[in-house]
Formats: structure tokens, C-alpha cells, sequence
């Protein structure tokens, strides 16, 4: 059956077009397929002496040992959930603990004793044990997803490609869900036309007075 069968007029929870003029410039309800955030919680911390090993090393060239750590980055603001556990809290209704080791994504640079600058792929793991809300069983199930960011503080080389490093880690875990949301809607967007980028080195010149401008013109 369509969201707008004639069996479906009048139904509060149904797209439709809105005609109350007191709503001021929705034009309609309309379905959307989002991903809920159901519940969210941040934890931020200091990993120090967090060994890596890099992998996938660039460019292809013999580095001269030993290596000076540069910098690490993260490379994806997806974290990568694993050994998920959800355990159900007896006394709090709808509420459990979830456990689980968070994947990170990090790029390390780092320079030989030649100078040459290089690169590898690495991951810090990291454990996490909260509370979050989680919603009642459902047909389309919630999942848990992260959200994650590395900076390296510093770092010094083990040999091998392992370096042993301190990193300030944040990670969000979320109770997620894919669900059709009624929203009020102002119609489709309007795209402007796209500014052309020109720079033009004449125009901090142009801007300038003509004459010279006199005592008067100053004291204003």
C-alpha cells in the first residue's frame, strides 16, 4: 500500500503534503531513510609505550637505520568494532554494558639518517567497557559503531619498522540504526551556482583611494 493510498489520508504518521498555514514555510511530511543515533558516549585518553608495527611501507627504497619518528595521523574516522560483548544491566531497563576493542587507523612519517622521508600504515587498539542505551529487540536490530581520531605526541624507533609511541586517542561509540523517519520538510534545496575561483592580483589595488586623502578624511 502507497504512503498516500486514500486509505492512508489522515493518519498523523504518514507523509503528506502540510496546507496549516500556521507551520509557516514546511511544505510536507517526508519519509527519509537515516541511521539513528540511539545513544552516544565519548572517551578521550594517553596511551604511552603503545608498540606498532608499520605496514605497507612507501616509497619502495632501502631506509638507512635508524629512523626518526616525524608524526602519526589518523587515516579514517571509522573505528573498526571488535569482540563485541552487550550485556543487558538487571537493574536498569533498556541499559547495558557493551565491551568491545576499537580498531584505530593510523599513518606514522618518519625520516632515515639520509633524510629520506617515508611512510607506514599502523593500528591502535584500544579497549572499551560502558553503559549505553540500547533499545528493545526490533526487527531491524541497532548495531554499535565508532567514531575515532589519533595524534601522536611522540614516538622512537625499535627497529624493524616498530616504533614505541604516546598517542592521545578519542573514541565515540554509538547505538546506531538504519529507520524511515518522518521529518518536516521546506521542499528540495535550491543549488547556487558554484563561484569560480580566479585570483586577481589587481584588486588590493584597485581598492585603493584615487588621491591621497587629507587630514579631514583621517580624523573621520
Amino acid at each position: 500500500m502507497s504512503f498516500y493510498s486514500d486509505k492512508n489520508v489522515g493518519i498523523e504518521n504518514m507523509p503528506c503534503p502540510v496546507k496549516d498555514g500556521n507551520i509557516g514555510r514546511i511544505a510536507e511530511k517526508v519519509c527519509v531513510e537515516v541511521k539513528k543515533v540511539y545513544d552516544a558516549g565519548l572517551q578521550q585518553e594517553q596511551l604511552d609505550n603503545v608498540v606498532i608495527t608499520l605496514t605497507k611501507v612507501k616509497p619502495a627504497v632501502t631506509f638507512t637505520p635508524p629512523l626518526t619518528f616525524v608524526s602519526c595521523r589518523t587515516t579514517s574516522v571509522e573505528g573498526t568494532i571488535r569482540n563485541l560483548t552487550i550485556t543487558p544491566i538487571e537493574n536498569r531497563p533498556n541499559f547495558a554494558r557493551v565491551r568491545t576493542d576499537v580498531d584505530t587507523p593510523i599513518e606514522v612519517i618518519f625520516t632515515d639518517t639520509d633524510g629520506t622521508q617515508g611512510s607506514g600504515l599502523a593500528t591502535i587498539t584500544v579497549h572499551k567497557d560502558i553503559i549505553l542505551f540500547m533499545p528493545p529487540a526490533s526487527v531491524i536490530p541497532p548495531q554499535v559503531e565508532s567514531i575515532v581520531n589519533a595524534v601522536c605526541v611522540s614516538g622512537c624507533y625499535m627497529g624493524d619498522f616498530r616504533f614505541s609511541i604516546s598517542v592521545c586517542v578519542t573514541v565515540i561509540l554509538k547505538v546506531v540504526a538504519e529507520v524511515e523517519l518522518l521529518i518536516p520538510a521546506f521542499g528540495f534545496c535550491k543549488i547556487p551556482p558554484a563561484e569560480e575561483y580566479a585570483e586577481n592580483i589587481c584588486e588590493e589595488i584597485f581598492k585603493l583611494p584615487l588621491y591621497p586623502p587629507q587630514l579631514l578624511d583621517l580624523e573621520d
